[in-house]
C-alpha cells in the first residue's frame, strides 16, 4: 500500500511538473502594449500621412475616420496589427490609388497609427512579418468584440421559448474572417458559460435541441449582448455538453 502510494504522489508530481514546464514554455502573445513600431519609422510617415490620408483621416480621436482613440482600439480589437496592415495595404488610399504606395509607405503609416495611439515603441520596425501576431487590444484587456462584428461560436442549443432560438454554454465569440467559416474544432472545443439569442434564423431546429451547434453571424451589441443575427447554425456534435 505504502509503495502504491509513492507511486501515485510521484506521478502526481510529474504531471505537475509537465504542466507547469508547458506552460512556462507557452510563448506570451505580444500585443500593441509590448511596442511594435519604432519612433524612427512613426516620423517618416508624417509627410506620407499628410499628402495622401489626411484629406480623409484625422491622427485624432475626433472627425470623421479616426484612426486614434478608444473606440478605433476597439473597432479592431482582437485583430493582429498583420491583419490592419493587410487592409491598409490593399485598400488605401480609398479609391482608384488603393495599394498604390510602395510597401515601405504602408509600414511606416502603421506605424504612425500606433504611436498616434500613444502605445510604446520598441526596437522592431514595421513589416508584415514583425506584426503578423501581434494581438490589438485596449489598455484594460481584450474587450468585447464591437456590434456588427462578424463571428463564430459554439453552444448548446436549448428548446425555443418566445421567437428566438437560444444557445447556451456557448464560447466567447471570435472573429470570423468572413460568414459561414466555422471553426474545424467546432465539435471538440471547450464550451463556456455564455448565453446567446439566434436572431433571424432561417429554417426549422426543433430536430437538433440538446445538440452543440457551430454558429457564425453577426453581433447585435458589443459581445452579441442583444443576441447574434445569425448566418449559419450547424449541429457539429450529437450531444451536449
Amino acid at each position: 500500500m505504502r509503495n502504491r502510494l509513492l507511486l501515485a504522489a510521484t506521478a502526481l508530481l510529474l504531471v505537475s511538473v509537465v504542466h507547469a514546464t508547458l506552460v512556462a514554455q507557452a510563448p506570451a502573445v505580444r500585443t500593441i502594449w509590448d511596442g511594435a513600431y519604432t519612433d524612427a519609422q512613426a516620423a517618416r510617415a508624417e509627410g506620407v500621412f499628410n499628402t495622401n490620408c489626411a484629406r480623409c483621416h484625422q491622427l485624432s480621436a475626433q472627425g470623421a475616420r479616426p484612426l486614434v482613440g478608444d473606440a478605433f482600439l476597439q473597432k479592431h480589437t482582437q485583430k493582429s496589427v498583420g491583419e490592419l496592415l493587410a487592409y491598409i495595404t490593399t485598400s488605401m488610399p480609398n479609391g482608384a490609388n488603393a495599394g498604390s504606395l510602395p510597401a515601405s509607405n504602408y509600414n511606416d503609416l502603421m506605424a504612425l497609427i500606433l504611436k498616434s495611439n500613444g502605445l510604446p515603441a520598441g526596437a522592431v520596425e514595421v513589416t508584415p512579418e514583425s506584426v503578423a501576431k501581434v494581438m490589438i487590444v485596449p489598455k484594460g484587456g481584450a474587450g468585447e468584440l464591437p456590434n456588427n462584428t462578424m463571428v463564430r461560436l459554439v453552444g448548446c442549443l436549448v428548446a425555443k421559448a418566445g421567437a428566438d432560438w437560444t444557445v447556451a454554454n456557448a464560447t466567447t465569440p471570435e472573429r470570423a474572417e468572413k460568414a459561414g467559416a466555422n471553426s474545424p474544432e467546432a465539435a471538440t472545443l471547450p464550451l463556456g458559460d455564455k448565453t446567446f439569442a439566434l436572431k433571424f434564423v432561417l429554417g426549422r431546429l426543433d430536430a437538433h435541441v440538446g445538440k452543440r451547434m457551430a454558429v457564425t453571424g453577426l453581433l447585435i451589441g458589443a459581445g452579441g449582448v442583444n443576441g447574434i443575427n445569425v448566418n449559419t447554425v450547424v449541429p457539429v456534435a450529437d450531444t451536449c455538453p
